[in-house]
């Protein structure tokens, strides 16, 4: 196959590319790198079988060639990143998914859309299965990317009902791994790299809000299951085991050896009390569940992290 990968240079896209050319397909990536880290591609720079676009997908997307497959997972994806930079958040969400769904019909070309547990809000049902619609503030300083997935949802599934367009969503649930960017504001990277540098480790409110940890391989392999062979409606991937923030939190100080303190914030606006994902229709469509545990997927996450804070204290020396 032939692959389009937009935000090719983010943390997940740059996993897809790996997996997609481990496959022995061709990939062409395209990022703008507003977000995306050009040293996530680095490895692959020089592989036959890749090649890059830097592109902001919000505009026309020209391809020469067949494509059969188009993933477009180009977003500000981080609490930081898109309060900070909530208008391209929303075009991303909504001229870049429609140039993305309108590049997918021109090749004929199947569609894979990254969404969110985000599209859930702060949930009113626990754990979320798909056919939950979610509880959202459309005005609150998270709506531009809840609402951005939300319309990206709506256009992928008009573009399927009404151009008969092969289609798939993915509600990716909270993800971690290598390739993370140590600011990035989320919670697996904010823990370790403040346990790292010997920094207090941030939990806001008093830490009894839920999440649920994904390991990134395994996610990987749920999202190419699901483009292989999925159907059109949303699915859910992500890890159904469920930690307080704060047990996150000890377990990176175990697993580090820190001996940071944990100090409390105030809690965002919006910010979901619980979220954990319903995965029983990826077991039974995609044979697909998580395989890594937490402590096994921190071990991994704080072993790349560690060479990221070694090579900043031997540039600050």
């Amino acid at each position: 196959m032939r692959v389009l990968v937009t935000g090719a240079a983010g943390f997940l896209g740059s996993h897809l590319v790996d997996r997609f050319l481990a496959a022995g397909h061709r990939v062409l990536g395209m990022d703008n790198q507003l977000t995306g880290n050009p040293a996530n591609l680095a490895h692959v720079a020089q592989h036959p079988n890749f090649e890059f676009h830097r592109q902001d997908v919000t505009t026309f997307i020209e391809v020469e060639g067949a494509l059969d497959g188009v993933l477009h997972f180009a977003s500000p994806a981080s609490p930081v990143d898109y309060l900070e930079l909530p208008i391209q958040t929303l075009k991303v969400g909504a001229l870049g998914t429609h140039k993305a769904l309108g590049l997918a019909m021109a090749k004929q070309a199947r569609f894979l859309l990254a969404s969110t547990s985000e599209v859930y809000g702060d949930p009113l049902v626990h754990p979320q299965p798909e056919s939950y619609w979610g509880n959202v503030s459309p005005v609150g300083p998270r709506g531009v990317y809840d609402e951005a997935k939300r319309f990206a949802e709506a256009l992928t599934m008009a573009y399927h009902r009404y151009h008969k367009l092969d289609t798939r969503i993915v509600r990716i649930f909270n993800t971690y791994g290598p390739r993370m960017r140590p600011n990035d504001g989320r919670v697996v990277s904010n823990f370790i790299v403040q346990a790292l540098r010997g920094e207090p480790l941030t939990v806001y409110g008093d830490g009894s809000q839920t999440r649920s940890f994904c390991y990134v391989d395994d996610l990987i392999e749920g999202i190419m299951r699901l483009f292989e062979r999925g159907g059109a409606d949303p699915t859910n991937i992500g890890n159904p085991h469920e930690f307080t923030v704060r047990q996150l939190a000890e377990r990176v100080l175990a697993l580090t050896g820190s001996k940071s303190k944990i100090v409390e914030r105030p809690l965002p606006v919006d910010d979901p009390r619980v979220r954990q994902p319903d995965i029983t229709r990826a077991r039974k469509t995609l044979g697909w569940e998580p395989k890594v545990s937490l402590e096994e997927g921190l071990r991994r996450t704080i072993a790349y992290f560690q060479a990221i804070v070694a090579h900043e204290g031997a540039r600050k020396t």
